[in-house]
């Protein structure tokens, strides 16, 4: 099993050792989609969500999770984050979340963006919920990283 990267030679499971990495800048970007009615997304526009504006207590919310990805993601390194940006952009159809992540450290910081966006969605469907059943949270995913051995850039949707 030593081909996998969290498991050691006896299949037992690991952290990834990356104190021979070198420190670099890392930067990612991650997005998520919260598709809407248009009856709620006019009362957000109107400022009469029930429980407060869902943009902003979505941002908060993302910003405070991608900070704790490494208590949430097993494995997943403890990073010294020196930036973490959530957007949330109301849209004909939903919110557009997306979260920057950036850091100088020996590993990436996908998780730490990924997992901002997906706690801001949430958070957009929690303030909603009220209002909507329906919601659905789409397209979370990756855009693009950089710093370590490669960089990544999604394919651009067709």
């Amino acid at each position: 099993m030593s081909e996998f990267s969290h498991y050691d030679r006896d299949g037992r499971i690991k952290m990834v050792d990356i104190s021979d990495k070198s420190e670099s800048k890392r930067r990612a970007l991650a997005t998520a989609f919260v598709t809407l009615s248009s009856d709620t997304i006019a009362g957000i526009r109107k400022k009469m969500n029930p429980k407060g504006d869902p943009l902003e207590i979505a941002r908060i919310a993302g910003i405070m999770a991608g900070k704790k990805t490494s208590e949430l993601i097993p494995l997943c390194h403890d990073l010294s984050l020196t930036k973490l940006d959530v957007t949330a952009e109301l849209q004909d159809d939903g919110v557009s979340l997306t979260a920057v992540a950036v850091t100088t450290d020996r590993t990436g910081v996908e998780m730490e963006a990924l997992t901002a966006v997906s706690v801001a969605a949430l958070t957009i469907y929690d303030m909603c919920k009220a209002v909507q059943k329906d919601i659905e949270i789409t397209g979370i995913r990756l855009i693009e990283k950089t710093g370590g051995k490669k960089d990544y850039a999604a394919a651009s949707p067709e």
